[in-house]
This record gives C-alpha cells, sequence and structure tokens, in this order.
C-alpha cells in the first residue's frame, strides 16, 4: 500500500507548512496504522475532510467491516480536520471518539466525511459520517480533539517517515 500522497490542500495551508519545513502530505497520511488498514485521504480543509477506506482486510470473523476499522477512519479523518483547525502552531489530541455502527459492509470502500460541530480555541469536534459504495450510512461517529500548543520541530518529529 504505501504511503498515500493524493491529499488535497487549500495552497496557503500547503505554503504554512512548507515554511516550517514540513510536509504537509506525509503528516497527514493516516500514520502508519491507517496506511496498514489503506486509508486514503482524498480531500482535507478544517471545513471537511474526505476519505476511504476498504472493506477487505479489515473485516471481524463474521467477514464484515470491524467497528474498530470504522473508528480508525474516524479518527484519522476528525484529527486531521483538527489538525487544519488548530494550524501549524498546535497539535490535535484525540480526547473521546464515540462510533455507532449502523448496519454491516462486507466488500468495496467505504468513503467517511468529517465536518466540524465546534471549533475552538482549545477543543474541535467533528462529526464523520461513513457509507458503503451505495450512500448508506454505515457509522455515525463524534471525534474531541484537544489543541495543544507545539514546538513546529515537534510536530515534524511526529510526522510519518517515507
Amino acid at each position: 500500500m504505501g504511503e498515500q500522497r493524493n491529499v488535497t490542500f487549500p495552497q496557503e495551508v500547503v505554503d504554512e507548512y512548507a515554511a516550517l519545513g514540513i510536509d504537509l502530505e506525509a503528516l497527514f497520511s493516516a500514520g502508519h496504522l491507517g496506511t496498514r488498514m489503506g486509508v486514503r485521504i482524498v480531500e482535507a480543509s478544517a471545513e471537511r475532510v474526505v476519505g476511504t477506506m476498504p472493506v477487505e482486510g479489515n473485516t471481524q470473523p463474521y467477514g464484515l467491516l470491524h467497528g474498530g476499522a470504522s473508528a480508525v477512519l474516524a479518527e484519522t479523518l476528525g484529527s486531521v480536520g483538527a489538525m487544519l483547525h488548530g494550524g501549524s502552531g498546535r497539535l490535535a489530541v484525540g480526547v473521546d471518539l464515540n462510533c455507532t455502527h449502523h448496519r454491516g459492509a462486507r466488500s468495496g470502500l467505504v468513503t467517511g466525511v468529517a465536518t466540524p460541530l465546534h471549533r475552538g480555541r482549545s477543543t474541535a469536534t467533528y462529526e464523520i459520517v461513513i457509507s458503503d459504495e451505495d450512500g448508506r450510512r454505515v457509522c455515525s461517529a463524534r471525534l474531541t480533539c484537544m489543541l495543544r500548543e507545539a514546538d513546529p520541530t515537534a510536530v515534524r518529529d511526529v510526522s510519518p517517515r517515507a
């Protein structure tokens, strides 16, 4: 699978991170866990983050999409939104994740869309809707992240390696 590098960001955000020597695409690549699970971020801004994940390889013993896999997708997308909201001087740290699983998925891709419910100075909360290829809701999730001040070199140190 490798590190995904197909993310869309507003140019001013790319420029802000590039000025700090940070590879924004690598920083928001979903990390090693997301990479192993096939998570791809296809659109990203503080207002909306969209990503996909294959069902195959992410199932429980009954052959259905594992609820934990949905949680990984939800937390990844919500965290990206929170990080973009916080800007390059802050880190987003998940403090609460709630997932409700509505239906199973056995094949194909699921798509998650994260939109903000609250964007403050110290916290950001995102709703994440995960749907199957027929547009049916598989999971509804809510993620709250604490926004912490960070040294830009610390942000660079936590970015995934290519």
